[in-house]
């Protein structure tokens, strides 16, 4: 296991492996992660994370034997990080995968197959109407592009009537950051050819035991973007040379929930093979040992268990954990209304089919019906920061990941100044350690987060670390200018 250095918190390495499998807004490099944990902790100390996420936290401490706590409301979170906690064993899940492949692919096929009996890999739509389709070449990696017939508009149309069998209805609201709207439904999303072949693959994914299941959705729900109506068609960006060009390239889904008038439908089951195959190559070049995960929080108190897992409101849950009993908290909670990420994991949490506890979640959305507020927002922070207090060890530390670019959504910090037990030691600044469309992009995206350094007011635990060091280090709340 690699020793992490205080200079590594400002070199982040990019993500790979397990770690880039499946997207998730809102990653943080794991370098301040495993620095804290490796120096701030011991065997058998207890690490929390109010708001799990991709759950990448839970393995640093685990492979470290800390004990964990993780919090999230968002279904997906639990069930991807039970995934890194359980990894499938490569062959069995490659097994599993050639067995879904055997039952489906014909069938998948069969779907998309042209006049010739080629198959299709991509069609480019043009809102209604098909423009170009591609086919794979028998040789080589470059595609062949044809014309459109009757034909493949009456294979397209045959589907017209599926009515979709294995993925619950979306809920969504009216939020126009990411371009959602209630009366949205499943067929808006997709197109039916494609939840047809959805289905078929959940189908057989449904006969496996639980870790390879559960891997083989995540597989799925990795890949659903791609099988979607959101795929971009780009033209004259160079995606691959990286100059100007008037050939299409495929684009990707990014976030939000845009359906372009000029995209990509692409065949289901190579968009699942693909992930499949990234998956199953991480997989070999990472050690798959198998955590022992439980959902009740006493247990990692009572019963010696080294991990909870707790699909929650955190406030909720805090309250069942004793007092000056955790050692390290380490969160990245919503910054506001940056990233709705529970509004933004509904088509994942309907393929995996689970319920989402809308009312439950700490955030400021846009969506008017959501009914979040900033200031209920700032209230909640403010419990966090009330019940981090207590259950915090006297030799604890919290690190909080955050930033917003309003001086109103970083109010609750003002409890750290007037409640005389916590403190801020300082903060740094921290990059994303993978290069982000919409960070780059969006008008007024942000490229850094910081991590705000807390301690309780008579703890030494810092004192003698060199943090000065650290690129960006100030010793109190960030100044935000608006």
């Amino acid at each position: 296991m690699d020793i992490k250095t205080i200079d590594d918190i400002s070199r982040p390495d990019t993500y790979k492996g397990i770690t880039s499998f499946h997207k998730y807004w809102g990653k943080k490099p794991t370098e301040s992660l495993e620095y804290f944990i490796q120096n701030y902790t011991a065997k058998d100390d207890i690490v929390l994370d109010p708001f799990l996420g991709s759950g990448l936290i839970s393995v640093e401490a685990l492979s470290r034997s800390r004990k964990f706590i993780g919090i999230d409301i968002n279904p997906f979170a639990i069930e991807h990080t039970k995934f890194l906690l359980c990894l499938p064993n490569p062959d069995e899940y490659w097994v599993a995968f050639k067995t879904v492949e055997e039952k489906v692919k014909k069938r998948i096929f069969e779907s998309y197959v042209l006049k010739d009996n080629k198959i299709a890999s991509h069609f480019l739509w043009a809102k209604d109407v098909i423009k170009s389709i591609w086919t794979k070449p028998d040789t080589g990696r470059s595609r062949i592009e044809r014309e459109p017939s009757e034909y493949d508009y009456t294979l397209f149309n045959y589907y017209n009537d599926y009515k979709v069998k294995n993925i619950r209805d979306l809920v969504f609201f009216t939020n126009s950051r990411i371009n959602s709207k209630p009366n949205m439904t499943l067929y808006d999303v997709f197109t039916k050819r494609a939840l047809r072949n959805i289905d078929l693959i959940i189908n057989e994914i449904k006969i496996f035991p639980e870790n390879i299941q559960r891997a083989l959705l995540l597989t799925l729900t990795s890949s659903s973007g791609q099988m979607s109506n959101m795929v971009f068609a780009i033209s004259g960006r160079g995606k691959t040379t990286n100059k100007p060009s008037l050939k299409i390239e495929v684009g990707s889904w990014v976030i939000g929930f845009w359906r372009p008038e000029l995209h990509f439908e692409i065949n289901v089951w190579n968009c699942f093979e693909s992930r499949a195959n990234k998956l199953r190559k991480a997989l070999y070049k990472t050690d798959t040992k198998k955590y022992s995960i439980t959902n009740n929080i006493t247990d990692v108190f009572n019963n010696g268990n080294k991990a909870a897992i707790v699909n929650d409101n955190c406030l909720q849950s805090m309250k069942k954990i004793p007092d000056k009993s955790i050692k390290l908290i380490c969160t990245d909670p919503p910054h506001s209304d940056r990233i709705p990420y529970l509004e933004l994991s509904e088509i994942w949490n309907a393929i995996l089919n689970k319920t989402v506890s809308f009312d439950a979640e700490i955030i400021f959305s846009n969506a008017k019906e959501r009914n979040k507020k900033k200031a209920n927002y700032i209230e909640d922070m403010k419990s966090l920061l009330k019940e981090s207090c207590r259950i915090l060890s006297d030799d604890g530390l919290f690190l909080l990941y955050y930033n917003a670019r309003d001086k109103e959504s970083w109010r609750f910090m003002e409890m750290l100044e007037t409640s005389g037990d916590l403190v801020i030691v300082g903060a740094f600044p921290i990059e994303y350690s993978a290069n982000s469309v919409v960070q780059d992009n969006r008008k007024g995206g942000m490229k850094t987060d910081f991590v705000i350094v807390i301690k309780h007011k008579t703890s030494t635990i810092l004192d003698l670390h060199g943090f000065g060091s650290l690129k960006g280090w100030v010793d109190k709340i960030p100044k935000i200018e608006e």
